[in-house]
């Protein structure tokens, strides 16, 4: 299993969907549409979101100096 990283590519406001999406192998949407849903139930996923948001360490690029 992939390590959980926010991607660069493929996230829409944070990449915390996109990263589970990686993670469980699921489509970035899919999770999107998982989380939306979860949304409509009581619970604290907002503030679970925003703690991810910030917890989860983005995904390195590859800068030009260590691509050679």
């Amino acid at each position: 299993m992939a390590g959980l990283v926010r991607p660069r590519e493929g996230r829409m406001l944070g990449g915390v969907c996109a990263a589970l999406a990686r993670r469980f192998g699921t489509s970035d949407n899919t999770m999107r549409v998982i989380f939306l849903l979860s949304c409509l139930l009581p619970g604290p996923q907002f503030l679970l979101y925003l703690a991810l948001w910030v917890l989860l360490p983005g995904e390195k690029s590859v800068s030009a100096s260590t691509a050679w």
